[in-house]
C-alpha cells in the first residue's frame, strides 16, 4: 500500500499541472469552427447577392481553399447552387417553368486558368470576315495540353500546344496567326480578295509589330508568310531580315491560296497549282 506521502505527492503534482495560457483544446476547436464558419457565411452571402451565375474556386481568391470547397459542397447539398463539375457551380434563378438551367455559352466563356483559348479554323476565318459559315463543330486553339470539356463543350475540336506567346495576343491577332497556319483554306473569297482583306487586317497600327514579336515561335511557313505580307506593306528591311534569317534558304513552303501574295515566291512559297490559281 502506498504511503500517504506518496499519494499526497502524486495528488499535488496533478493539481499543480497547468496548460500554457491559451492552449485549450476546446478553444482551438472553437477558433477553427469560427474561421470556417466565417468563410462559409462569406461564400453564401456572395452567392446570394450575385443572383444567377456560374461560380468557380478562383472566384473566391484570398479565402482558404479547403473552407471554400467545403462551403460550396454544402451549399450544393442544400440546393442553393448546382454542381456542374469539379470546382464549378451554378446558382440558378426561379422561373415560371422551374429553376433556370446554366447557359452553355456562359459556361464556355469562362476563362481557363493559365491557358488561353483562341478561335481556330472556320471560327477564326469567320471572326476575320473571310467566311460567313459557322462550323458544325466549334474549333479552338490553346497553349495548354487540354481544356476542360465542361467549359469548351464535348464536341469542340481542340488544337493544343500553341506557343505561350499567344497568351499575350488579342483574339483577332491569334485568329490571324491561325489563319496563316491554315494557309487561308477556310476563306470563301477568291485568292486575290482573300489577300486584300488579309492585308487590311495587317494595316491596323501596331499589328505587324505585335505578330513579329511572336514570329520566332511560329512554324517556318508562317514566318515566311509574314515576310511576304510585310514586303507588300512596305515594312522596313530590318524587320523583314529578322524573319528571313530564321528560314532555311533551300526550303519551299506551301502558302495555299496565300501564294497570291505579291512577294510569295520571293519568300520561298511553292508555286500554286493551276486549280488553285483559277
Amino acid at each position: 500500500m502506498a504511503s500517504p506521502q506518496s499519494l499526497s505527492s502524486f495528488t499535488a503534482k496533478k493539481l499543480d499541472y497547468r496548460r500554457p495560457p491559451g492552449d485549450n483544446p476546446s478553444m482551438r476547436t472553437n477558433q477553427k469552427k469560427t474561421g470556417t464558419g466565417s468563410t462559409a457565411e462569406t461564400v453564401r452571402r456572395r452567392i446570394e447577392a450575385s443572383g444567377e451565375r456560374v461560380w468557380r474556386m478562383a472566384d473566391f481568391e484570398g479565402m482558404p481553399f479547403t473552407a471554400v470547397a467545403q462551403a460550396l459542397s454544402r451549399l450544393s447539398r442544400q440546393g442553393l447552387v448546382q454542381r456542374l463539375g469539379k470546382g464549378l457551380y451554378y446558382r440558378p434563378r426561379p422561373t415560371a417553368f422551374g429553376v433556370s438551367r446554366p447557359n452553355a455559352a456562359q459556361v464556355r466563356s469562362l476563362p481557363v486558368e493559365r491557358r488561353g483559348v483562341f478561335p481556330s479554323g472556320i471560327a477564326a476565318a469567320n471572326l476575320l470576315g473571310f467566311t460567313t459559315q459557322n462550323a458544325a463543330r466549334v474549333e479552338v486553339a490553346t497553349n495548354g495540353l487540354s481544356l476542360p470539356r465542361l467549359i469548351v463543350g464535348k464536341e469542340t475540336v481542340i488544337h493544343t500546344r500553341r506557343p505561350e506567346s499567344w497568351r499575350a495576343l488579342s483574339e483577332t491577332d491569334a485568329a490571324l496567326l491561325d489563319f496563316l497556319r491554315n494557309r487561308g483554306e477556310s476563306s470563301e473569297l477568291p485568292p486575290e480578295e482573300t489577300v486584300d482583306k488579309l492585308l487590311d487586317h495587317f494595316r491596323e497600327p501596331g499589328r505587324f509589330g505585335r505578330l513579329l514579336e511572336v514570329a520566332p515561335s511560329e512554324p517556318p511557313r508562317v514566318r515566311a508568310m509574314l515576310g511576304a505580307i510585310g514586303r507588300q506593306l512596305g515594312q522596313p528591311e530590318n524587320r523583314l531580315s529578322a524573319l528571313r534569317k530564321h528560314l532555311n534558304a533551300l526550303s519551299r513552303f506551301d502558302f495555299g491560296i496565300l501564294a497570291a501574295l505579291e512577294h510569295a515566291r520571293e519568300w520561298q512559297a511553292k508555286e500554286r497549282r493551276t486549280s488553285e490559281a483559277v
